[in-house]
């Protein structure tokens, strides 16, 4: 059964070819191996004691099997952590709606904005720090708008098998966007992203870094994993940037043929359609005791660098 009682239907792989490969040789996805996987995580979540009601169908299940390479303890583990969360930081991941009219005007500002075409099977999300306006909005708006974008990409088995490559075009980032943070919300959010999103990280390109921007990233970088760090790539200039990354995939304002605003027009319509789904992520419960979930320990753990606040910290050198 799924989520609510429904029949969980049965799960037809007809991805092309590419696809099938890649998924057989980098995630050892076959057959048997999915159906069997899968069957062994709806056994887990109907037996787990905390587990109040969870989605069973295929392509959510998939979002974890195939981030975790088909490990069922993995996968296991990350959907636990990410129903956790989602109760956790209700801020940041429930109540993701794109008609709130917060998230609808950063949206149609081109904040944050998938593109079209792929970047070797890759879905590109690309961001535009200038767009977001530190003055009209928090932090947590921010998380807000990559969840409830990521939620509407995460279904897409395309994605789960390709992964995702980020693209940050940081021209524009201001002192103010540095203020909406403080250092724990930074270090709990990258933890999310390393532990509990179930994404495959590919790679993340920034281009046009001011000087403030630097070290934010650069703090960020060094809290995450060795693997996701070595996906870091810096660009001096655009023209930099294409030697890397063709760029007939990019938008026309940055050396590609499709302008932004149609790709964003596109977008907008996809999250129309999933609309509801979205909104029934919410229908999912996990109950938390609080002082033996070792997740909820994890976050609240003292940084290591013995300071606290905001980042202006980091800009007194």
């Amino acid at each position: 059964m799924g989520l609510g009682g429904q029949q969980v239907q049965d799960y037809i792989f007809d991805l092309p070819e590419t696809e099938k490969k890649r998924a057989l040789e980098e995630l050892r996805e076959d057959d048997s191996t999915r159906e069997q996987s899968l069957d062994q995580m709806r056994d887990w979540i109907n037996k787990h004691p905390n587990i109040k009601k969870c989605r069973t169908d295929a392509p959510f299940l998939l979002r974890f099997l195939r981030t975790k390479k088909f490990s069922v303890p993995q996968s296991c583990e990350m959907l636990e952590r990410y129903l956790t969360i989602r109760q956790l930081y209700p801020q940041w991941f429930r109540n993701l709606d794109c008609e709130d009219p917060d998230l609808a005007d950063i949206i149609n500002s081109g904040y944050l904005v998938p593109l079209l075409e792929r970047d070797n099977g890759r879905q590109i999300l690309f961001s535009c720090a200038g767009k977001f306006d530190p003055h009209k909005y928090t932090s947590a708006h921010m998380v807000r708008v990559h969840s409830l974008v990521t939620e509407a990409l995460m279904d897409d088995e395309v994605n789960q098998i390709n992964g995702y490559t980020y693209i940050n075009d940081e021209s524009g980032f201001q002192m103010a966007h540095i203020s909406l943070w403080s250092l724990t919300d930074v270090r709990n959010i990258l933890r999310c992203i390393q532990n509990t999103t179930p994404m495959r990280h590919k790679a993340n390109h920034f281009l046009n870094i001011s000087s403030n921007a630097i070290k934010l990233i650069e703090f960020a970088v060094s809290l995450l994993n060795e693997k996701l760090k070595n996906r870091i790539f810096m660009y001096k200039s655009i023209e930099e940037m294409h030697e890397k990354i063709d760029k007939k995939i990019l938008p026309k304002e940055y050396g590609g043929e499709i302008p932004m605003q149609e790709m964003l027009e596109k977008f907008k319509t996809l999250l129309k359609e999933k609309r509801e789904k979205i909104l029934a992520l919410d229908d999912m419960y996990i109950e938390i005791d609080e002082k033996s979930c070792p997740l909820v320990s994890e976050m609240n753990e003292e940084l290591g660098i013995g300071i606290d606040g905001s980042f202006k910290k980091l800009m007194v050198d």
